[in-house]
C-alpha cells in the first residue's frame, strides 16, 4: 500500500487531483437538478453530492460549486425558491453528463443535451421526463461554505414521482430496479446492485 501525503497531492495536475480526491469518498448518487430562471429558461446541472438530512421534516441537501464554476443553478433556486432532483439512469446518462458543460444562461439545457422537460401542475421547476425517480424541493436555506466558496443548498421535500412497484411494504425503495445510477470521480458512471438488506441493529 502506497502512502500519499497531502503535500504531494497538492502538487498534482488539477484534473488528476480532482479525480483522485473525488473517488476517495466512494460511489455516490448522481442526479440532474432542474431549475428555471426568472426569465423562464430551463436549466440542468449534474450533481453527485446529494445527501439526506432528515425524514421529519423531510430535508435534502447538496453542495453547489463556487459561483464562478456553476452560477446558474443556485441563482435560479434563489430567484424562484424551487428545484427538482432527477435520478440519472443508464437510458440517458450520456445526455445527462453533457449537462456538466458550461452553457450560457440563455440556453435551454434540456434542448441542448437532448432531454425532455416535464412540468407538473403547481410546481414551477422542470423535471426530466426520462428520469425514473424524481422529486420537487422547496428552498429552505443556502449555507455558504467560506473555506472553498461552495454552498450547501438545503431543500424541503414537496413531492415525489416514481413507480409504486419500486416501493416495499416498509417504504424501502429498490432504486436498482429503477436503473438509478451512481457516479465515481468526475466522469465515471456505474450501475447499482443490491447485495442484501440487514435487520435493524440492536445492542
Amino acid at each position: 500500500m502506497r502512502y500519499y501525503s497531502i503535500d504531494e497531492i497538492k502538487n498534482w495536475e488539477r484534473f488528476y487531483r480532482a479525480n483522485f480526491i473525488n473517488c476517495l469518498t466512494g460511489f455516490k448518487p448522481v442526479s440532474l437538478v432542474g431549475t428555471v430562471s426568472k426569465e423562464g429558461v430551463p436549466n440542468l446541472s449534474v450533481v453527485s453530492s446529494i445527501v439526506h438530512l432528515g425524514a421529519d421534516p423531510a430535508l435534502i441537501g447538496y453542495i453547489n460549486r463556487p459561483l464562478a464554476a456553476a452560477p446558474d443553478t443556485i441563482q435560479n433556486i434563489r430567484d424562484t425558491g424551487h428545484y427538482t432532483v432527477n435520478h440519472i439512469s443508464d437510458a440517458f446518462f450520456t445526455n445527462a453528463h453533457q449537462c456538466s458543460a458550461k452553457y450560457a444562461p440563455e440556453v435551454n439545457e434540456f434542448e441542448a443535451v437532448g432531454l425532455e422537460s416535464q412540468f407538473e401542475e403547481g410546481i414551477p421547476a422542470p423535471f426530466v421526463l426520462e428520469s425514473p425517480v424524481k422529486y420537487h424541493l422547496k428552498l429552505v436555506e443556502i449555507v455558504p461554505i467560506t473555506h472553498n466558496q461552495t454552498f450547501f443548498v438545503i431543500g424541503a421535500l414537496q413531492a415525489v414521482f416514481l413507480s409504486e412497484s419500486l416501493v416495499e411494504t416498509d417504504g424501502f425503495i429498490h432504486l436498482e430496479n429503477a436503473g438509478s445510477m451512481l457516479s465515481l470521480g468526475l466522469d465515471g458512471y456505474a450501475n447499482a446492485a443490491m447485495v442484501q438488506r440487514l435487520p435493524y441493529a440492536k445492542p
